[in-house]
């Protein structure tokens, strides 16, 4: 009783305090469309792009990158067993590049221009192969998570019609995604005099697309954490563990180029002497990918929900580390600019998360993203009265947590 009472009293907290942070939101963006992008950020002519870039665009778009990976494995590898956590992931997925719109239209200096590129063309730019490939994953994205939305109103017709075309919509994804998530480091390589060298490099494109599969995996199981402590549903640990030992695969590889880059163009000599600098790359590669590489090795250590949850966090970490790394502290570092976002640019960026959390717990809430399970053995513990005898343990189900998966 206590315990449950200590849970509605942290959810009734951090309800409060989103909903603090989204007012918040509405009165900077009425300043900032009133007043202009000026009046509440600390860019300038001489550095443009900030944290709306680094943060909600840059670190929007790889952390969303697990709802290609997780329904590439399910219809593509015919994984069925995956499908448990498709669903969310892909609510995930659908949800961040809606923010990352948003924190675009916010960042651009002229907003109700950001049709333009539909209409009027460049093939040549790699801001306009950007913006059309993210209008259309949205899209299908959209209807990817179409059936969800169909099924909760009963509309069977219109399921009938989406069922045959979800293998095509799902190879388009992952077309998509693979061409923005590398077009994304390549919108970079125009900076080769104004980024320090730890992070430019001619392969930013696959660094980029490597590193964005690792966070989209890592946040896909920290969305299930989170998934399981908000409503109580079973967590598939069996499932996020098979999907860590994916990510230490891909973190694997993905320092593997990094060292081999960084050592082929003799960059690594300029970490010395040691300053702020290194400190955000020595955080960012040792934090973000050594220690949870090591970690997710371990086999005991995968059957855990909290240690994977923990592990794969710091992943998510150091890919906001990366990120925010290229886009801002490289460039201070080369062009010898300070840049600190204003408190205004925290607040549009916290804002847009509480919005998206919102959105994201109201769908779970009203719409069938969870497959139905059985009750996981904790929580048949937790709610027998007091002084009750025992209940007879369950047979384990997909789906569910053992005593064994929580050690």
């Amino acid at each position: 009783m206590v315990k449950n009472r200590f849970a509605s009293f942290q959810l009734g907290f951090w309800a409060a305090i989103s909903a603090v942070m989204i007012a918040v939101l509405g009165i900077v963006a009425f300043l900032r469309f009133t007043q202009g992008i000026g009046a509440v950020t600390n860019l300038s002519d001489s550095f443009p792009w900030g944290l709306w870039i680094g943060f909600d665009v840059l670190c929007g778009v790889g952390l969303a990158a697990g709802g290609f990976a997780v329904t590439a494995t399910v219809h593509i590898l015919h994984l069925k067993e995956f499908k448990a956590i498709m669903r969310p992931t892909v609510l995930t997925a659908f949800l961040g590049y809606i923010l990352v719109v948003c924190g675009l239209v916010f960042d651009l200096g002229k907003p109700w221009n950001i049709w333009h590129p539909i209409i009027m063309w460049n093939p040549h730019s790699v801001m306009f192969e950007v913006g059309w490939c993210v209008m259309l994953y949205t899209t299908v994205l959209s209807l990817e998570f179409a059936p969800v939305v169909l099924e909760r109103f009963k509309l069977d017709w219109l399921l009938r019609f989406l069922k045959p075309i979800t293998p095509v919509l799902v190879i388009m994804g992952v077309i998509l995604s693979t061409l923005h998530q590398s077009s994304l480091g390549s919108l970079f390589l125009i900076l080769p005099e104004k980024m320090h060298p730890l992070w430019y490099t001619p392969v930013l494109p696959v660094l980029f697309f490597v590193s964005a599969l690792a966070a989209g995996i890592g946040m896909t199981v920290v969305e299930s954490w989170f998934s399981r402590r908000a409503f109580g549903k079973p967590i598939e640990t069996h499932l996020l563990s098979r999907l860590s030992r994916v990510s230490v695969v891909v973190l694997a590889i993905y320092l593997a180029l990094r060292m081999r880059d960084l050592i082929g163009r003799h960059a690594l000599a300029t970490l010395f002497p040691l300053n702020s600098v290194s400190a955000m790359f020595l955080a960012e590669i040792v934090l973000g990918v050594v220690v949870p590489m090591v970690l997710l090795s371990i086999p005991r250590f995968r059957l855990s929900p909290r240690r994977l949850a923990v592990a794969q966090g710091m992943v998510v970490l150091g890919f906001i580390f990366h990120r925010l790394n290229v886009s801002v502290t490289a460039v201070e570092a080369a062009t010898g600019r300070a840049y600190l976002p204003s408190a205004m640019e925290f607040m549009v960026s916290a804002g847009l998360v509480a919005v998206g959390i919102w959105i994201f717990l109201l769908a779970c809430r009203y719409l069938p993203i969870f497959p139905e399970g059985a009750m996981t053995e904790e929580e048949e513990t937790v709610r027998q009265p007091a002084g009750a005898a025992p209940a007879r343990p369950a047979r384990p189900v997909a789906g569910t947590v053992t005593a064994f998966d929580r050690t």
